[in-house]
């Protein structure tokens, strides 16, 4: 039996994301997934509460950081990884096809030749079947694409972090209709996941409290995920779930914080360079999303 890691869930209300800090049973070895840095659009303040959250958990604690996991380009918040790494270290990883996305987000915001498109601001780009330590915990990698190209499922131990594929199975699944997102990719991908075995533990990126469920929540199982999953469970064929997920998804409005999560998220959450009087600006591209 695979080692069972002890998970810690921040849940931030603002974004509806969790992060993760997963840890080893037997060391003080840990990562984070998925960590937030607050920005407030109106403004164009950025704040590090939910990130100081987690370093705070992590120091008290007494953990190792080794690795600060991206399970995708976000569109809905911002990357805290820099901000974490500088406090803690740790290496920040995220799937190879993030290269894809840097492309095609790199011309929709006329980003330029300064831009490195190769992924080479992440310290490591992970491949389908990839592994990696933490400590005594043997981290696997899928490469689970449809939300957007470079989407991963990290496998530790007994538990999968799905990021935007699946979502708790009263909500069903992600959207797919970002720039380099297909539902029929997306179904394959989901087919992976539930490939494994079914007591396996599933954390998802996202809770929206599904209508009728009181309470947010995040942990789930294959299991489950096969059995009661709302888009794709009960055996539910790829032309239905293609069908359903494209009507959905044209009625869905884009994320509130999509323009500048891109921007920062395609550079492992770094801001772009500052003009030449020392001022950061993130672009809106006018009816080009």
């Amino acid at each position: 039996m695979p080692l069972s890691p002890v998970i810690q869930p921040f849940f931030d209300q603002a974004t509806n994301t969790l992060t993760y800090v997963v840890r080893d049973p037997t060391s003080p070895a840990c990562a984070v997934i998925d960590s937030v840095l607050d920005f407030d659009y109106a403004s164009g303040r950025t704040d590090t509460r939910s990130a100081d959250a987690v370093i705070e958990f992590i120091q008290t604690e007494g953990l190792d950081l080794q690795w600060i996991l991206e399970t995708h380009v976000h569109a809905d918040h911002l990357s805290a990884a820099p901000w974490i790494q500088e406090r803690l270290g740790g290496r920040i990883g995220i799937g190879d096809r993030i290269t894809q996305v840097q492309e095609t987000f790199g011309k929709i915001f006329n980003e330029g030749t300064r831009f490195q498109r190769d992924g080479s601001q992440f310290d490591q780009l992970f491949r389908e079947g990839d592994s990696f330590r933490i400590g005594a915990l043997e981290g696997r990698v899928l490469h689970t694409p449809g939300h957007t190209p470079a989407c991963l499922t990290y496998v530790i131990g007994d538990a999968g972090f799905v990021g935007d594929t699946l979502f708790m199975p009263d909500f069903g699944t992600a959207r797919c209709d970002f720039p380099g997102g297909s539902a029929a990719v997306m179904y394959d991908s989901v087919q992976k996941i539930l490939s494994l075995p079914d007591e396996t533990r599933i954390f998802v990126g996202h809770d929206y409290k599904a209508p009728g469920r009181d309470a947010y929540a995040w942990e789930t199982t294959v299991g489950a995920q096969k059995a009661l999953n709302i888009h794709v469970g009960s055996g539910r064929s790829r032309a239905e779930f293609i069908a359903m997920r494209e009507a959905r998804d044209a009625t869905l409005a884009m994320p509130r914080l999509i323009i500048p999560s891109l921007q920062v998220n395609m550079r492992a959450g770094q801001m772009p360079e500052p003009d030449d009087n020392g001022v950061t600006y993130l672009k809106v591209p006018v009816n080009g999303l």
